[in-house]
């Protein structure tokens, strides 16, 4: 049970309070209060942001919150999951006639309890566990990076472990780099799953890979890159695919990107025509992880070392439906460079 007094504060603080009851709750977020009718919102980014730009944190914390909270009637809490989705936020509190805070739904929660439904996918996931993994030496000069050591699991059981809650049990394993050592492990482990293993003969990257499933995939399937764990649910990433009629659904993690320095705009003249102190953009990430339909394979050249973004970029250009799923930050989890593989075992809780 949630205690919901851990995030909120009241109105009057300063953000130097804000600040430390974010970081002891540990969610980036509180909502600012009068007594416990909701005011407004601050997060650990609108903190973030307000110190690049030289605040003073003995300000009161109204002062920098959004003002305008996302909120949600004890009548309609159920739909907290597609807000949060749609609003790309983490949590929504639910309120009373009054708007006092009466419970507050997290994304992690709310996803973990949908999950827990334990809906009956069953359909194939391809894991693309063929490259170097050079971006982990040393580490993959001795193990493929499909075996790299996550707490006391391979990164790709864990990745096949999330999709078997959903009865996805069927893994077709596209391999080159160290294969037999991949085989051997996955033979000789305790745990037995269902693995076909493609063997490439040349390195044909994640697009030229994936052509080697044509005509063994009859149906909608999952791809996932050997490197990252999703935490989302995927029985609605599925129907979102369906619903859109996309050949191929890329699932993207919204990323905002801080310059430390104020920039300055020119004019055709080099004279200064503006300032912008410190500012932010934001991007969508791919995560490496896609729902494909089979005819997708067929867009890829047989034999033809090819990254799966050039094939897209290509179907999109012939007037294929290439769709996006977007997920929250902190549900992407990626271990493609050493220092995200620590932080990975961090937010598992591994170490």
């Amino acid at each position: 049970m949630i205690e919901i007094q851990n995030y909120i504060v009241q109105e009057n603080v300063t953000a130097f309070e804000a600040m430390k009851h974010i970081d002891s709750g540990a969610r980036g977020i509180v909502f600012v209060c009068r007594g416990m009718k909701l005011c407004a919102v601050v997060t650990d980014g609108d903190i973030r942001r307000y110190i690049l730009q030289g605040g003073d944190l003995s300000q009161p914390v109204i002062k920098i919150a959004s003002l305008n909270p996302v909120y949600l009637t004890s009548e309609n809490e159920l739909q907290a999951a597609d807000l949060m989705q749609q609003k790309s936020i983490t949590a929504v509190p639910i309120v009373n006639s009054k708007k006092e805070i009466v419970d507050i739904r997290f994304w992690r929660e709310v996803i973990q309890s949908k999950k827990e439904e334990k809906k009956c996918l069953d359909i194939p996931l391809v894991i693309m566990a063929g490259g170097k993994g050079t971006r982990l030496k040393p580490y993959t000069d001795i193990l493929p990076k499909p075996l790299i050591p996550v707490g006391d699991k391979t990164i790709t059981e864990h990745i096949m472990d999330r999709f078997a809650e959903y009865q996805c049990n069927h893994v077709t394993m596209i391999v080159n780099y160290k294969k037999d050592f991949i085989k051997a492990y996955f033979a000789e482990n305790e745990i037995k799953r269902n693995i076909t293993f493609l063997e490439e003969q040349d390195y044909l990257g994640t697009g030229g890979g994936l052509r080697l499933l044509s005509g063994l995939v009859e149906g909608t399937f999952f791809m996932s890159n050997c490197d990252i764990l999703i935490e989302a649910d995927y029985a609605d990433i599925l129907e979102y695919h369906k619903k859109s009629g996309n050949i191929l659904t890329m699932i993207c993690v919204k990323k905002r990107i801080e310059i430390p320095y104020g920039t300055v705009q020119l004019n055709e003249e080099n004279q200064i025509v503006g300032l912008k102190e410190k500012p932010g953009f934001d991007y969508l990430i791919n995560t490496g992880f896609y729902v494909i339909e089979p005819e997708f394979i067929e867009c890829i050249p047989k034999d033809t070392f090819v990254h799966i973004t050039d094939v897209i970029e290509k179907s999109i250009a012939d007037g294929n439906r290439i769709g996006s799923y977007i997920i929250e930050d902190d549900a992407w989890m990626d271990m493609g460079q050493l220092d995200e593989l620590e932080k990975m075992k961090e937010k598992m809780g591994i170490i």
